[in-house]
């Protein structure tokens, strides 16, 4: 039987983002990688949450002086979030990742010490479970 591993897209191939970057910075990646929501992890890598442009899109549009200037110099731990995405611990049962997988496009993995080491696309798990090999 498969594991989490054999799941596993690595964080160098991943798109994230550190916890103090700016609202602009973070626009400018997702026009960039044609994302929708993103990990944050802090400066020793560790994951924190996950953050989507609909997150920012609230932000700007509750923030009526929004401009150019506050874009790049509002952090985006300022931001509040709607619906974070779930990490899941590398030794999560494969059952759990499923039911997680049809909650969010993607899952965000962990090590032990809470390490952001890659993510779990949906696709991938679809894809598995659509050729058969899960019972």
């Amino acid at each position: 039987m498969k594991t989490i591993f054999d799941f596993l897209t690595p964080k160098s191939k991943t798109f994230y983002i550190e916890d103090n970057t700016t609202i602009r910075q973070v626009i400018e990646k997702f026009d960039a990688h044609k994302f929708s929501i993103v990990s944050i992890i802090d400066e020793e890598g560790k994951f924190i949450t996950t953050i989507s442009e609909g997150d920012i899109l609230r932000f700007i549009k509750n923030h009526h002086e929004f401009d150019i200037y506050m874009a790049e110099s509002t952090r985006i731990n300022k931001v509040d979030l709607y619906r974070p995405y779930k990490a899941l611990n590398i030794f999560t049962s494969l059952n759990d990742v499923i039911k997680l997988s049809l909650d969010q496009n993607f899952i965000p993995v962990v090590d032990d010490r809470g390490m952001y080491i890659g993510i779990i696309k949906r696709k991938d798990i679809i894809d598995y479970l659509f050729e058969g090999k899960y019972i």
